[in-house]
């Protein structure tokens, strides 16, 4: 624990909802809801003004169109969103060298590492600069937490939601913490909050009066002791500037369930393809490809093939994907599926870009026989006309995803509002112009076409220099909003 409030927690505000309602001008104030949009997905984002009608992330899309059913529901633009992380990741890597992202949108900052903070008003100054640095650079607006642990940090980042600042003063964390709900804590979910409750104990403040013994006969000795430390405060976790990662991967639940058999193929190697993809954008290679399929009783069978060595090819991944979908019986119908790769590396051996070709040649196949069967392949999924093969209107909502950009050549840039019957709804608007007009096309519309997401801030002020440039005033008031909380 540090006598300083020197780390820095970030949490950006609704941070899909909110790009997508930066982006487009028609949608600011009103209710947005980001997720997959069928009749299986699930909410990702919903903004402010949805969450009054109590939606919120993990619901599933049905039970959000009914609570506000005059929202936006929009498929996500993860493209944006990684654009705008970077820029917001930017900005921290000037505080400190120690900058531990959580996902797009959340990160812990050790500002005693960049030496930009060493007391409270210098820790509060930074919070609030930072904050006018985000919303100057990317439109959007973040929350902060400042504390002298990582827990701490991220408490008062919630609290101070939404668009505000937070510091807890070292010394007072058992007094903030005590009155709080047992699931404020990390590590307590819906399943340990009921195990607690049922004992009796509903706040932080039971569980410290507790003692450790009877939390370690409640949970065990691990989880046990580490819940009786934090609800006293404690958390000596360092802020760790790399956080590598074991696995990369993709996954997608269909509307319907998948029974044939070459459709399920088809999906397992597109999501190979997409796995690659991001595998190649992380500078990684991987060793153990791994398919994960959900079938139509929620069962979940996963299956894994240990290359010989790391590769980054699409074709090793999409092959090691379908053999392994081999052994797997999908008769039943199959809900989901998944593909990853573990075993990360920072290379890629260069004799498995031929691995594909030369397990083919061992297996007995020649190229003439594999082309042969793949035709067979493709035959026996023409021919099926049954519900397997996806209709036009599942085409176009894959083309034309709702809230996705596309640009028109008499019209300019606009966004998708919805799709169906053949047609295509599109508001023609940027991030920076008033709302803009409604038009429909025809679906193959040739002036029509899938656009690049523009920049939510066209010219972004230059804070190439900060924080250095920008003076920090180690006894001065603070910007409106921030908040020192004992």
């Amino acid at each position: 624990m540090r006598a300083a409030p020197t780390i820095l927690h970030l949490d950006m505000d609704a941070f899909y909802a909110s790009a997508e309602q930066a982006a487009k001008p028609s949608l600011r104030g009103k209710p947005v809801v980001v997720g997959g949009l069928g009749p299986r997905g699930v909410v990702a984002t919903a903004s402010y003004e949805a969450r009054r009608f109590g939606v919120h992330s993990a619901m599933p899309m049905a039970q959000a169109r009914r609570l506000a059913p005059n929202a936006a529901y929009l498929v996500p633009r993860f493209t944006l969103y990684r654009t705008v992380s970077d820029q917001v990741m930017e900005l921290l890597g000037r505080l400190s060298p120690l900058v531990e992202p959580l996902s797009l949108d959340e990160a812990f900052v050790d500002l005693e590492a960049g030496g930009t903070a060493d007391d409270t008003a210098s820790a509060l100054e930074i919070g609030a600069q930072l904050r006018g640095a985000i919303e100057a650079v990317t439109g959007l607006s973040g929350s902060v937490g400042l504390a002298g642990s990582k827990m701490l940090a991220k408490i008062a980042s919630e609290e101070a939601k939404p668009d505000g600042i937070l510091l807890i003063e070292p010394g007072t964390e058992r007094e903030l913490l005590a009155p709080m709900p047992v699931r404020t804590l990390p590590g307590v979910g819906p399943a340990t909050a009921d195990h607690l409750r049922r004992a009796g104990m509903t706040t932080v403040n039971d569980l410290a009066e507790a003692g450790e013994a009877e939390l370690v006969r409640l949970l065990g000795k691990a989880h046990g002791g580490a819940l009786h430390r934090m609800a006293f405060g404690y958390d000596d976790r360092p802020v760790v500037a790399e956080r590598d990662a074991k696995s990369v991967s993709v996954e997608d639940t269909f509307d319907t369930d998948l029974h044939d058999r070459v459709r399920v193929r088809t999906e397992v190697e597109r999501l190979a393809d997409r796995c690659v993809q991001r595998l190649r954008g992380a500078e990684r290679s991987g060793r153990t490809v791994v398919l994960k399929v959900r079938r139509y009783d929620f069962s979940t069978l996963t299956r894994s093939e240990t290359l010989r060595g790391p590769t980054d090819d699409p074709t090793v991944v999409r092959e090691a994907a379908a053999r392994l979908l081999e052994s797997v019986d999908t008769t039943g119908g199959v809900r989901l599926l998944g593909v990853g790769v573990t075993g990360l590396a920072d290379y890629t051996q260069e004799d498995l870009f031929a691995q594909a070709a030369g397990e083919r040649a061992a297996s007995g196949l020649t190229d003439a026989a594999q082309s042969v069967a793949d035709a067979d392949a493709d035959e026996a999924g023409t021919a099926d006309e049954g519900p397997e093969q996806e209709s036009a209107e599942q085409l176009a909502a894959r083309r034309w995803p709702a809230g996705h950009d596309v640009r028109h050549s008499g019209f300019g840039h606009g966004w998708v509002q919805g799709s169906g019957v053949g047609r295509v709804t599109v508001r023609f608007e940027e991030p920076e112009s008033a709302p803009g007009r409604v038009r429909t096309f025809r679906i193959d519309d040739p002036d029509l076409q899938p656009a690049d997401p523009l920049p939510l801030v066209r010219n972004p002020v230059d804070y190439s220099s900060w924080p250095a440039s920008l003076p920090k005033s180690r006894s001065g008031p603070v910007s409106p909003g921030a908040e020192s909380r004992p």
